[in-house]
């Protein structure tokens, strides 16, 4: 379940980023590099603070 909503939240935080940066500023682009960053960062160490948030929250496995 955690991994579920850990994409669902990555990937709507990527869609609402691309969306700002098309209708508000193209800085907002800068978020989407940042979560991208994150993706890459947590497949490389198996670390992802989402994950640590998830499970304080009581979110099972």
């Amino acid at each position: 379940m955690k991994n579920r909503i850990i994409r669902a939240v990555a990937g709507t935080f990527i869609l609402i980023s691309l969306l700002l940066a098309i209708y508000v500023s193209i800085n907002w682009l800068w978020f989407t590099a940042f979560v991208g960053a994150n993706l890459l960062q947590s497949s490389l160490t198996k670390w992802c603070l989402m994950e640590d948030l998830l499970t304080k929250l009581g979110v099972k496995d």
